[in-house]
């Protein structure tokens, strides 16, 4: 996240001329949005997606045991080692110390005894036995292992993904009222009591069916992200609401919301993610029947040891 941007946002837009326009070929439109589900179910289906996410913990100080032993402090699947390691949280950080006798691999190289950065830090490493791997996190100050299976069964049984038909009426072209400064805003996330607090530089309004609305956008890298609910949340898409990434504005203030690629936060697909949900002051009062929906047999919410 860059906290240093100044408003108005001087990115370049990937539009013709730099500015935000209406796409012109319908068919060319309609193909780029397919390669667009394309990549995103890749994306999800890969080893670093999020389907494979099989079990949040979090930590405090203390020495956590990790194994597939039903005693063990974070529970693995019975695949595992009964006893892998300890994961030893203190004043200094955390360690890891692996348990004699038992394969533990950081990057195909064996460990026995090492410490354990968050992935904020970007010194991170994913630790691995067998097909499962874990690392340690860090939200809102707090740290929590995460823990993947490669070769989890919902991977394989996931899919396809539901969407609404690609309606080139919900490529809408918005403009940025920047705020005099950027704010740090408050966001809840689907963890009770956990927030987020990204930089928002403004407020995107756009017309759509005659109507005006507007969506408070955050500044994630040199794009905009927006996190919005609206009246499908009820019975067709995520009900905390759905993501969609814009490139940001040039001098004018133009851009374009794409609504036929908003997409379910991770957060729809298993109870291990952390992501946040849409405010209520980003909950649009009508039915965006575009982009991705969403229904129950797409999430996992099983625990890692079971």
């Amino acid at each position: 996240m860059k906290k240093g941007l100044v408003i108005p946002l001087m990115f370049t837009l990937i539009a013709a001329c730099g500015r935000a326009e209406p796409e012109a070929d319908p068919a060319a439109y309609d193909q780029d949005v397919h390669e667009w589900r394309a990549g995103r179910l890749e994306r999800l289906l890969a080893p670093t997606g999020y389907l494979n996410q099989i079990g949040l913990y979090w930590l405090e100080q203390g020495t956590y045991v990790l194994g597939s032993d039903p005693a063990s402090d974070i529970v693995l699947p019975q695949t595992a080692a009964p006893r892998i390691a300890e994961i030893i949280v203190g004043d200094e950080g955390v360690r890891l110390i692996v348990e004699e006798g038992v394969e533990v691999l950081v990057d195909g190289q064996a460990v026995s005894d090492m410490p354990l950065l968050p992935d904020v830090s970007g010194k991170a490493v994913m630790v691995s036995h067998r097909s499962l791997a874990w690392m340690l996190i860090e939200r809102g100050g707090k740290l929590a292992i995460r823990v993947r299976d490669y070769e989890h069964p919902f991977v394989d049984s996931f899919g396809p993904l539901p969407y609404y038909e690609i309606d080139p009426e919900m490529r809408v072209t918005a403009k940025l009222e920047p705020y005099t400064e950027p704010r740090t805003i408050a966001v809840d996330t689907v963890i009770e009591g956990f927030q987020q607090f990204p930089v928002a530089p403004g407020v995107a309004s756009f017309e759509l069916n005659g109507q005006q609305y507007d969506l408070e956008p955050t500044i994630s890298g040199d794009k905009l992200f927006f996190v919005f609910g609206d009246a499908t949340n009820r019975d067709e898409t995520y009900g905390a609401g759905r993501f969609l990434y814009a490139d940001a504005p040039g001098d004018d203030g133009l851009l374009i919301l794409d609504f036929n690629l908003s997409y379910s936060p991770p957060c729809a697909f298993n109870d291990f993610s952390t992501c946040p949900i849409a405010s209520p002051r980003n909950r649009l009062p009508i039915r965006i029947e575009a982009g991705e929906k969403f229904t129950k047999d797409l999430h996992y919410s099983g625990s890692a040891g079971h």
